[in-house]
Parts: structure tokens; C-alpha cells; sequence
């Protein structure tokens, strides 16, 4: 998982969703599942511009891995009707994490707030930590915890593209020193272009870290990721 930023919303598609959201009586979980189902034209730009927000080619804020096809409500929808149509309540999830994973768990802690980490709100990197040469999250929070064990973000072929990815990552950006600016330029559109950026931004953290040079052991790569230019020119997403 990465950090995004939430995009706005045209005023005219506000409006429509406020319109919709005062059709849906308290706790009438069935009329706001119908009303969500047969907004096809809202739902289908709500998809749009989470795909715009999300890293890459709109893959799953989830796991990072999958295309996401699927807008998933953060609060379920069985919990609270009236927030299908909250545009904070939205992500862009593939199906396997929104089918076969989340689906409509929310877990609380004892205070009532949500124990899992909303990439649009926070950043995830806050709660998880990355073994980079496993591809393994390791939870430094109670959400994030909660996060890996509901979202399955350690499920064996997520650590398998976390660990390629690694290498990937590192090609890419021994390519973007050597190259000429069309050469740079390409290296760093395939970094943003490729699943699991998370891996990237992991990488770029503990580069900064102390004891980063046992981490990467190649201090080549280390001084690379370090490299304000090259951070400047990953800086937007």
C-alpha cells in the first residue's frame, strides 16, 4: 500500500451523489445497495477517477498488484448505508481483494475508530514495514496489524512480486543514471508504471534510514536512492 492523494469532484457530481445518498433511509442497507447498482453512469466515473488516483495503470489500492476493477466501499455498506455514495468511502480495489479478502470486514478498536489504513487519509508506510528481500510486511501499529491480516497483504504471491520487484526497481534505476534524458525519462515512467509501488517507496524510506547500507548492501544503489533528482523525478504520482 502507498499513500494517495483524494481527488475533488465536479461540482455537478456532488450533487448528484448528496441526491442520492438523502434516497437512502437510515440503516436500509437493501435500498442503497440498489441505488448503487443501478447508478451505473456514477459509478462508472467514480471508477474513473479513483483509476486517475491510483499508482500506475489504476492498480488496487489494496495490494498493489491487480488492475482495480472494482470501486470497494472502505465502510461497508451493510454498516453504513447512507455512506455508498461518500466519496471518502470510496477505493479502487482488484476483485481478489475485494471479492475473496476484505469484502465487508471493518474491524474497530475499542474507541470505535477503524483498525484498517485508508491510503487516502494516511500513510500507509506509518503502520507497515517493508522486509524488502522477503517481500514481507511487518505491522508496527495495531492497524497495521490489522491491515495485513484482513487485506492479505502478505498472501505468498504478493511477497513473490514484492521480492522481483525489488530487482526490477534497482535495474530501472541504474538505467535512469547511465542514460541519456530520453533513457532517464523512460526508466522513470516504468518506475510509476509498474504494480507494487509500494516496493519504490519502501525503498526510497529506508534509504534514508539508519543502518540502510545493511539493508541494501549495495551502496551504489543506496547513494542512487538517495539521488535528489532522481527522488525529485518520482515525486509525483
Amino acid at each position: 500500500m502507498i499513500a494517495l492523494q483524494r481527488a475533488s469532484l465536479p461540482p455537478a457530481v456532488v450533487t448528484e451523489l448528496t441526491r442520492l445518498t438523502s434516497r437512502i433511509p437510515h440503516g436500509d442497507s437493501d435500498t442503497a445497495r440498489k441505488l448503487w447498482r443501478s447508478s451505473r453512469d456514477t459509478r462508472r466515473f467514480i471508477r474513473d477517477r479513483l483509476g486517475l488516483m491510483a499508482a500506475g495503470r489504476g492498480y488496487c489500492m489494496y495490494c498493489g498488484d491487480g488492475l482495480g476493477t472494482s470501486v470497494d466501499h472502505f465502510e461497508p455498506i451493510a454498516r453504513n448505508p447512507r455512506r455508498a455514495f461518500d466519496w471518502l468511502n470510496h477505493l479502487l480495489a482488484c476483485e481478489f481483494c475485494n471479492s475473496h479478502f476484505k469484502r465487508d470486514r471493518f474491524p474497530l478498536d475499542a474507541d470505535g475508530h477503524p483498525l484498517l489504513i485508508d491510503p487516502t487519509a494516511e500513510d500507509p508506510l506509518d503502520h507497515l514495514f517493508l522486509v524488502i528481500s522477503l517481500g514481507t510486511y511487518l505491522p508496527q501499529t495495531e492497524k497495521g496489524r490489522t491491515t495485513i491480516a484482513v487485506c492479505g497483504l502478505n498472501r505468498p504471491l504478493l511477497e513473490r512480486g514484492r521480492a522481483a520487484a525489488v530487482d526490477q526497481v534497482a535495474a530501472l534505476i541504474f538505467r535512469w543514471r547511465t542514460g541519456v534524458p530520453e533513457t532517464r525519462d523512460r526508466a522513470v515512467w516504468t518506475l510509476r508504471d509498474q504494480p507494487h509501488a509500494d516496493v519504490l517507496q519502501a525503498m526510497l524510506r529506508q534509504a534514508s534510514m539508519p543502518g540502510a547500507s545493511r539493508v541494501f548492501g549495495d551502496n551504489e544503489l543506496l547513494d542512487l536512492l538517495r539521488d535528489e533528482e532522481l527522488r525529485r523525478a518520482l515525486a509525483t504520482w
